[in-house]
């Protein structure tokens, strides 16, 4: 499928280009961080909790930088940081996620504060204060990359998700415009929405830490997706030759045919008992 990110000598392309990981500390955002150090990448993983990334650093070699995406301050510190250590060739935002499952009437003020801040106002800030750099790197060698995870969600309701499908949505927005707003410069914009995807803390996180309530949404479906399965369509998306842009790709388990609608128990063929 993906070739590596080294380039052939002679071609006028970095020999390793560099990726920031957002979001990298578990799930999706430390698979993909596996998964581009695994296909050559320089890659800088970045999230709020630094001993997870200390570990995933001793692990792939990759860069650890700490930081809280929700907050501006933080952001000038992480562009400056990115400045002065080489040239950037992608973002990929995975940071992000879901609080509560409740009814749009229903709804908590906070919880859908802190869903837009991380899923919408911090991928836009973060998009605008690394632009230059990914601007810089496609100049001197031949393509950037702008990568958003963003869900199912932002693409079909279902109750329940009223505060997660509404971020989700904004976020949406943001690569499409982009593509619009870059369009004549050797810029990929990509968004990647997942569908069910079994990871250790999203949905842990959105019910409120409620261990048996987060692995029932997962009972019974026959081989949910795993944050490897998303982090190697990063890899690919990413590795694809210059001229080639996923501009969406949806990615769901074979058992679930929308948002909603799951099956539960073995995958058969219809007619067998």
């Amino acid at each position: 499928m993906a070739s590596t990110s080294e380039q052939p000598a002679g071609s006028g392309i970095p020999s390793v280009r560099r990726a920031v990981v957002t979001g990298a500390s578990t799930g999706i955002g430390a698979a993909t961080v596996r998964a581009l150090r695994a296909s050559g990448w320089d890659v800088v993983g970045v999230a709020r909790r630094e001993e997870r990334l200390q570990a995933l650093a001793a692990e792939t070699g990759c860069t650890a930088y700490a930081a809280d995406l929700t907050d501006a301050e933080q952001i000038a510190g992480l562009a400056e940081h990115l400045a002065g250590t080489g040239p950037l060739h992608a973002v990929v935002h995975v940071a992000g996620g879901a609080r509560g499952t409740e009814r749009v009437e229903d709804g908590s003020a906070a919880k859908w504060r802190w869903m837009f801040e991380a899923n919408v106002l911090a991928v836009q800030q973060l998009t605008a204060a690394l632009l230059p750099q990914l601007r810089a790197a496609a100049a001197d060698g031949g393509h950037a990359d702008l990568l958003f995870l963003t869900s199912t969600a932002a693409r079909q309701s279902y109750p329940g998700g009223s505060g997660y499908n509404a971020a989700k949505a904004a976020e949406s927005m943001i690569p499409q415009v982009l593509r619009q707003e870059l369009n004549g410069e050797p810029i990929r914009v990509t968004e990647i929405a997942p569908g069910l995807v079994h990871t250790e803390e999203f949905t842990l996180r959105r019910l409120g830490g409620d261990a048996v309530a987060a692995e029932a949404v997962y009972a019974g479906v026959q081989a949910p997706l795993a944050a490897e399965d998303v982090a190697d369509l990063i890899a690919y998306a990413l590795n694809a030759p210059a001229h080639v842009n996923l501009d969406l790709v949806v990615i769901r388990p074979v058992a679930q045919a929308a948002a909603h609608l799951l099956a539960r128990g073995p995958l058969r063929p219809r007619g067998e008992d």
